[in-house]
C-alpha cells in the first residue's frame, strides 16, 4: 500500500515538472526567440541612412526623400529655348525694289490703305492720300517707313508693312566671251568682278582688257571701259556696283 502510494507520487512530481517546463518554453516563444548566430540586422536611423549592427561593417544607404509638392520641376530646355542664347548668323545683303515688283503694302486696321501694287518703270507707286512715294532702290523695310512717314499727316500712329509677291525687275546681262552668257537676276549687291565669276569666266577667245559696261542713265547709254586686271588691282578700278538693266560685254 505504502509502495503504491509511494509510485503514484513520483509520478504527480513528474508531471508537474514537465508541465512547467512547457510553459517555459511557450513563454519564450511568445517573447520572440533572438536571431542565430551569424545572421545580421539592419537599423534604419534617421529617414536617409540604414546602418549594420556595431561588430559589423556599417553601410550607409541613402533613401530617397520626397520632393514637396510646392517645388517647381526643372525640366530640360528645348530646342527652341535652347536657341534664345545663340547669337544670329549675319545677314547678307537686303532685296532691294526695282521696276516691275508685285509688293503688297498693309496698313493696320486700313482696308483702303491695303493693296498689291506694281512698282511702276520709273521706280515709283501710287497710294491713295500720299500719291506717289519713291520704291526703287529700297528694301521693304524702308519703303514701309518712307510709307509711314507720309501717311502721318493723316492717320495717328499708321502700322505699315510691306512684303514682295513677285520679283520681276532685277536683271543683268552678260554677252561675249564667257563661259556662260545671258540673262541674269540682280537679286543683291552684285559687282561686275561677281558677275564674271557666276557667269564661269573668261572663255580662251576673250579681251579681259576691254570689257564693256553699258547702262541706260536717265534715257541715255551710257558705256564704260573696264579692264580685268585693274578690277583685281589694289584699287579694285572698275568693279562697279550693278543696275538693274546692265549689260556687260566681254569681247
Amino acid at each position: 500500500m505504502n509502495a503504491g502510494w509511494a509510485v503514484a507520487c513520483l509520478l504527480a512530481a513528474v508531471l508537474a515538472a514537465g508541465c512547467s517546463m512547457k510553459k517555459t518554453v511557450m513563454s519564450d516563444g511568445e517573447r520572440g526567440a533572438s536571431p542565430p548566430s551569424g545572421s545580421s540586422t539592419a537599423t534604419v536611423r534617421g529617414p536617409q541612412e540604414v546602418r549594420e549592427p556595431s561588430g559589423k561593417e556599417s553601410a550607409i544607404v541613402e533613401v530617397p526623400t520626397r520632393v514637396p509638392s510646392g517645388s517647381p520641376s526643372v525640366a530640360p530646355k528645348k530646342g527652341i529655348e535652347a536657341a534664345v542664347n545663340v547669337a544670329a548668323s549675319p545677314e547678307g545683303p537686303q532685296y532691294k525694289l526695282g521696276p516691275e515688283d508685285q509688293i503688297r503694302v498693309s496698313v493696320w486696321e486700313n482696308r483702303e490703305l491695303t493693296l498689291d501694287l506694281v512698282v511702276r518703270p520709273d521706280g515709283k507707286i501710287s497710294m491713295p492720300l500720299i500719291q506717289d512715294v519713291d520704291a526703287g532702290g529700297l528694301t521693304t523695310v524702308e519703303l514701309a517707313a518712307q510709307i509711314r512717314q507720309k501717311l502721318l499727316s493723316f492717320i495717328k500712329e499708321p502700322q505699315v508693312s510691306v512684303i514682295v509677291l513677285q520679283v520681276n525687275a532685277p536683271k543683268y546681262f552678260l554677252i561675249g566671251n564667257v563661259t556662260r552668257p545671258g540673262t541674269y537676276p540682280l537679286r543683291s549687291e552684285t559687282s561686275v568682278l561677281q558677275a564674271l565669276s557666276l557667269a564661269g569666266g573668261f572663255t580662251q577667245f576673250a579681251s579681259p582688257r576691254n570689257i564693256k559696261l553699258i547702262r541706260n542713265a536717265g534715257g541715255k547709254q551710257e558705256v564704260r571701259k573696264i579692264n580685268y586686271n585693274d578690277m583685281i588691282g589694289e584699287a579694285g578700278q572698275g568693279n562697279y556696283l550693278l543696275k538693274s538693266g546692265d549689260t556687260i560685254v566681254v569681247p
